[in-house]
């Protein structure tokens, strides 16, 4: 069978990352006491307004096609918010919608670079960012993420892997899995070695409104001396608990998203009119539930940190926003694949290894912070049993 390079690119990028997560649903479907903190799902529906804006735009006969920029509201109710939240202006123009944040970032990532090319992007990264990357033809160039920096990104460390086939930086704060959030001084560096070389800086910013009391977002969109190399994806995956909805957009410089909307059409020719409807309603309206989330995702961290760190001789990365706290388990002498194997078969508590992240984490997992308290704490106990059963064993 013959099929393209873009497959081949691919293999491996895919489902191949989530096996603990697959096998832990079927040990689930078996009948098994499993405990899923694998997948950052948020922890409450969608709610009712989202779910009755969308009912009330289909009877009202919104369900014809789109264009390829996204309906005029949402394009506006989405420049009227990062203009109110960056801080300068932007026009409609600027904004174009996809099905979701992963579909955004595909059309961006594609619009940037291309066979040759090379992407700078944080290790630790979201699990699909180097499938994106590789789509393109682009070859990524992994910057490690300091542990003892926070994990937050550093100018330095991206300047040393820069080299002439450099395109584009990808950044994301708050960053999935570490929970990291960039400092505008972050930012700034960064923005400082991006105009130095000529780069795109492309920032995956969907957990915007996850960001913990006390942490300050800052974001390259709000620096206007950046503002024809920032291109920002997002969606009401995340603040409005909506991730079935597929409902996202990228926001950049008016030249960009032209040059982006012919292949904006060719992949998908607008989104549902309907979900436009219900999207505007939704920016306009603010999130009723970010807030709830923020609260109960910082106090099981907070949760999960004092038992283990109390009890066992594993460590808690604390995030400082999102709905992930990373574990590491060095202490046992095991790397995250296996502890994660072992976790699962003998306690029914599923978490990611960390190199479905990055070679950065190879002894840690990811726990999400997204399960009922009565379910978190209970898959706490068992991992700092496990932990402790783990050292203790005699070498």
């Amino acid at each position: 069978m013959r099929v393209s390079s873009v497959t081949r690119r691919l293999a491996g990028q895919g489902g191949a990352k989530w096996q603990v997560h697959f096998r832990a649903n079927a040990m689930a479907a078996e009948g098994r006491d499993v405990i899923r903190l694998t997948i950052g799902e948020p922890d409450v529906p969608a709610p009712d307004t989202l779910q009755q804006a969308a009912t009330a735009a289909m009877r009202a006969g919104r369900t014809g096609y789109s264009n390829g920029r996204g309906e005029d509201g949402l394009r506006r109710a989405l420049a009227d918010h990062y203009a109110r939240t960056r801080g300068r202006p932007f026009t409609p123009d600027q904004i174009m919608c996809f099905p979701g944040t992963q579909t955004a970032l595909y059309a961006v990532m594609a619009a940037v670079a291309e066979a040759g090319d090379e992407v700078l992007v944080g290790d630790p990264m979201y699990a699909t960012y180097e499938g994106v990357i590789r789509a393109t033809g682009a070859d990524m160039v992994p910057v490690p993420l300091d542990p003892a920096r926070g994990f937050r990104m550093a100018a330095d460390d991206i300047a040393a892997r820069i080299t002439p086939r450099s395109r584009a930086i990808l950044l994301t704060t708050p960053h999935n899995p570490t929970g990291a959030v960039l400092s505008a001084d972050d930012i700034a560096a960064i923005g400082a070695v991006a105009r130095a070389h000529d780069l795109w800086i492309i920032a995956d910013e969907v957990y915007e409104e996850m960001v913990f009391d006390g942490v300050q977002f800052a974001s390259p969109l709000a620096d206007p001396g950046l503002a024809e190399r920032v291109v920002a994806v997002s969606s009401i995956s995340k603040s409005h608990a909506a991730p079935g909805f597929r409902s996202g957009w990228c926001v950049g410089p008016e030249a960009f998203t032209q040059a982006l909307l012919p292949l904006s059409e060719v992949m998908l020719f607008g989104n549902q009119p309907f979900l436009a409807d219900m999207t505007e309603a939704a920016i306009r309206a603010g999130s009723p539930v970010a807030a709830g989330m923020r609260t109960r995702f910082k106090a099981r961290a907070d949760r999960l940190a004092a038992k283990l760190e109390a009890d066992t001789p594993l460590r808690v990365h604390r995030p400082e926003a999102g709905m992930f706290a990373l574990i590491d388990i060095s202490a046992t002498g095991m790397d995250g694949d296996a502890f994660a194997d072992d976790l699962l078969e003998r306690t029914g508590v599923a978490v990611m290894p960390g190199a479905s992240f990055g070679t950065t984490l190879d002894t840690w997992v990811r726990v999400a912070l997204t399960v009922g308290d009565d379910a978190f704490d209970q898959a706490v106990e068992r991992i700092a049993a496990h932990a402790t059963a783990r050292c203790n064993q005699p070498v």
